[in-house]
């Protein structure tokens, strides 16, 4: 695998929020900008992660917020793909819940074949 250059990823800095990529359907299992970064692939990943996490174990915003520390808001704007996580909020939701929501490598976009 390349540079993080190599696939699109631009400086975290320079990153729009996750949703903003999206060009069809609705967040987080819209279809992305063909120039969607890395990071929005993570985020919407992450994002369906958290979702599902929530709903099989009935948490709300709120009662996650709850046993997290995190405010609620700051858990809707990573479900919506506003923001992306900190490390900090990202190990307390998965410890909230005892598994990874972070997608890893998995989350990648499809690369299309160099000529």
């Amino acid at each position: 695998m390349g540079a993080w250059d190599d696939l699109g990823m631009p400086r975290s800095s320079n990153d729009q929020p996750p949703s903003f990529y999206v060009i069809d359907g609705v967040w987080p299992h819209a279809v992305l900008a063909a120039d969607a970064p890395v990071s929005a692939y993570y985020g919407q990943h992450l994002a369906r992660n958290l979702e599902r996490a929530m709903s099989s174990t009935g948490h709300t915003l709120r009662s996650l917020g709850e046993v997290t520390g995190l405010t609620h808001s700051t858990i809707s704007r990573v479900v919506n793909g506003k923001v992306m996580p900190d490390l900090g909020t990202l190990a307390r939701l998965e410890a909230a819940f005892g598994f990874q929501l972070w997608p890893g490598p998995a989350a990648l976009p499809p690369q299309s074949p160099q000529a």
